[in-house]
């Protein structure tokens, strides 16, 4: 296809079709087309001169179209442009061209968008990422953290219409920059979409020109750009792409805290903490996600001679209650090592069967995310006449003062990353073993150590 050299109409547009032109006509005018879209082809072959041709031939019916006497100029044989059409006798040129309807809202391009995506994404990504995450800031809703609730704000994008001052919604968005720009670019793609259908009348993309990544300095490369939450971004420094939340906060424990945790959950006096007591530790020794750890049966675990790995290929997900493949989609072979060993032969019933869970509750059932976090962190329960307060291990050892901060669960997988690559373990098997890549290991686990120094030969 040859590309354009002249602009074209905005209701008669030229396109190319296996190879040849034709004209496709906007929906505006479906009612004096027996109620269809009309397409028109033109019988000339895609060449740059023909393009010319077409869109001379495009502007004269579109001025004849949108002329008040258009029931007298237009001719509806086509004859008056050079051409011929099959449909003539189908043409009603007594029904008025009506006014365009109102382009249609955000709010219900994205449920038609979400609808076409949905079958695209893993069950888990869908519900979480857009119709949760990406989902509230366009209906203008902001997570509260402290009472994880959220709350509804001033600023609701879901109602407007596509027609209406983005930029003036888009700049307000209550929403991280990284959400930002996640949902800013699903909206682009669903315009997109929306468009190449042919239902919408808007020429020009309105979530186009709102996702760049930082205001660049032009007058000097070298000098630091302003990112969108106001962060410094430096010209040697990359993006992060990473959009899930857990995986962007890579703050880990220390070796010294990591420990202390696991013994807190072996020798407390509460047996539900004990039973993950176990969980725990193997998180914190392979740095799995906790949902392939919560699927992990025996057949997927190989000790002897030969064979000493750990096989992950599915994730389970308590909130939808399935079993699923890996977030990365991939079957991952982890090496293990003694003290992920012993732990593994310490738990391991005599009459383990394959099919049998590693980590289960006391009832017996698959663990989940929501279940291990009750758990971690401080959990309330609110009756009518009391509320019950259930302390967290790890609250209370940052209580206690016995650990520096509080980190949620998903950072046992940020602790075994930090600590193996800093220990100098091979970074090809890390991240290969933890579905991660060398480059974030690097620019996002090493960093820089000032204790380092160089080797003495």
């Amino acid at each position: 296809m040859y590309a354009k050299t002249q602009s074209t109409p905005e209701t008669v547009k030229v396109q190319s079709d296996n190879g040849t032109l034709r004209l496709q006509f906007s929906t505006k005018y479906n009612p004096i087309f027996g109620g269809k879209r009309k397409h028109q082809g033109l019988s000339l072959k895609d060449t740059p001169e023909n393009w010319q041709k077409a869109i001379a031939i495009a502007w004269r019916i579109e001025g004849d179209l949108q002329h008040p006497d258009w029931q007298q100029l237009f001719d509806p044989s086509f004859a008056k442009y050079g051409l011929k059409s099959k449909y003539t006798a189908e043409l009603k040129l007594a029904a008025p061209i009506p006014e365009p309807e109102p382009e249609m809202t955000v709010g219900a391009m994205w449920e038609d968008y979400l609808e076409w995506k949905q079958p695209q994404l893993q069950p888990t990504t869908f519900e979480l990422l857009y119709q949760i995450t990406y989902t509230n800031p366009l209906k203008g809703k902001v997570y509260d953290r402290k009472n994880h609730v959220y709350l509804t704000s001033d600023n609701p994008l879901w109602d407007e219409r596509l027609s209406g001052k983005m930029g003036d919604y888009l700049s307000r968005f209550t929403c991280c920059a990284a959400t930002k720009h996640s949902v800013i670019s699903a909206l682009s793609e669903a315009f997109l979409r929306l468009q190449s259908q042919g239902r919408t009348n808007l020429t020009s993309n309105p979530f186009a020109g709102f996702n760049s990544t930082a205001v660049v300095n032009k007058t000097d490369k070298y000098k630091a750009a302003i990112n969108a939450d106001g962060s410094l971004l430096r010209w040697w420094d990359t993006e992060d792409t990473e959009t899930d939340p857990d995986e962007r906060d890579r703050r880990a424990f220390t070796k010294e805290e990591r420990d202390i945790i696991i013994k807190a959950f072996y020798e407390s006096d509460k047996s539900n903490v004990r039973q993950a007591a176990p969980l725990v530790e193997f998180l914190f020794l392979t740095g799995c996600r906790s949902g392939e750890a919560f699927a992990l049966e025996w057949k997927d675990v190989f000790l002897g001679r030969d064979k000493d790995y750990i096989r992950f290929s599915k994730s389970y997900n308590g909130r939808l209650k399935n079993t699923q493949v890996t977030k990365t989609g991939e079957t991952r072979i982890f090496k293990v090592y003694s003290k992920l060993e012993n732990l593994l032969l310490k738990i391991k019933p005599v009459d383990a069967k394959p099919t049998d869970l590693i980590f289960t509750q006391r009832n017996g059932k698959a663990w989940y995310i929501g279940q291990l976090a009750k758990l971690w962190n401080t959990y309330e329960l609110n009756h009518p006449q009391k509320k019950y307060v259930y302390p967290g291990v790890v609250t209370q050892l940052v209580e206690e003062g016995r650990i520096s901060g509080y980190l949620s669960p998903y950072h046992t997988r940020h602790t075994f990353i930090s600590l193996q690559a800093h220990a100098g373990t091979d970074l090809f098997l890390l991240a290969t073993a933890c579905g991660n890549s060398v480059e974030v290991i690097q620019k996002h686990y090493l960093g820089i150590n000032p204790d380092a120094t160089f080797c003495e030969f």
